[in-house]
């Protein structure tokens, strides 16, 4: 699966076309002197069926470069592509189509509307599109999550673990090309933490998804076959089979400057 991250994407098999890439991406915020360089010529592949995470201390654009990936945010300059789509052409309707279809998203916050029950939550984005639910991967899904009991629950009557299981049961149900994560772990103890990261982890595994988290937790990237390190804005490792350790370590001498300010922030 290992392609030259600086090949031209025309270079790329067509079979081999990542899920999502950037190139050149550059993001800044204000003018003048008060220009923040959120991104600075970031250029990166994310491969299908492989689950990444992005690392970094606060302030390195981790949450920028994936907010610009799924068409959150725009770039001020370079190129996005969710598959072979490039987003900067899109216009709002098109980028809005493009994020029902093919993006499936897990935030710290959850995102799901209180008034719906749990089943209401998962199929509410096909039911937004006019897509029929097939029923039997819902089921699956749903199974898989250990959530089949619990469908006709409120978000207020489920625990933290099981919300975040039904935010992963929306993203996976619409069957997207690929699943971004902004610290889907955040707000959740261990126990919720371990269960989310697995169920991320399987449906690489088990349904050939294609997943990208944001996280700050190592152990929460050590569940990815590959680990993006930024900082200042700029890609300054990327590597693979990494344990926690590992990841615990780097991110210690990443963040030197910030560690006085309190390096547990970390775990």
């Amino acid at each position: 699966m290992s392609h030259s991250a600086g090949a031209p994407l025309a270079a790329v098999p067509r079979q081999a076309t990542a899920a999502a890439s950037a190139k050149q991406l550059v993001k800044t915020y204000g003018k003048g002197e008060t220009t923040v360089h959120a991104l600075r010529s970031v250029s990166v592949d994310f491969a299908a069926g492989e689950f990444t995470a992005i690392m970094g201390p606060s302030g390195s654009g981790k949450s920028t470069l994936m907010h610009c990936l799924a068409g959150l945010d725009t770039a001020t300059s370079g190129v996005v592509r969710i598959g072979d789509i490039e987003l900067t052409g899109l216009n709002d309707k098109q980028m809005t189509k493009l994020r029902r279809d093919r993006i499936g998203f897990v935030f710290q916050a959850f995102n799901l509307v209180p008034t719906l029950t749990a089943r209401e939550n998962i199929t509410l984005p096909l039911d937004i599109a006019g897509r029929k639910v097939d029923k039997q991967w819902m089921d699956m899904v749903v199974d898989r999550l250990g959530l089949a009991d619990r469908l006709g629950h409120r978000p207020s009557e489920l625990s933290g673990g099981q919300v975040q299981r039904v935010a992963c049961a929306r993203a996976l149900v619409g069957r997207p090309q690929i699943i971004f994560g902004d610290e889907p772990t955040g707000n959740l103890d261990s126990r919720s933490s371990g269960e989310v990261l697995s169920i991320l982890r399987r449906s690489v595994d088990e349904f050939d998804q294609t997943v990208v988290i944001v996280t700050h937790d190592p152990r929460a990237a050590s569940y990815a076959d590959r680990v993006v390190f930024l900082a200042d804005g700029q890609i300054v490792s990327d590597q693979r089979g990494l344990s926690s350790d590992d990841i615990f370590e780097y991110m210690k001498h990443l963040d030197e400057p910030a560690a006085q300010a309190g390096p547990e922030q970390a775990g």
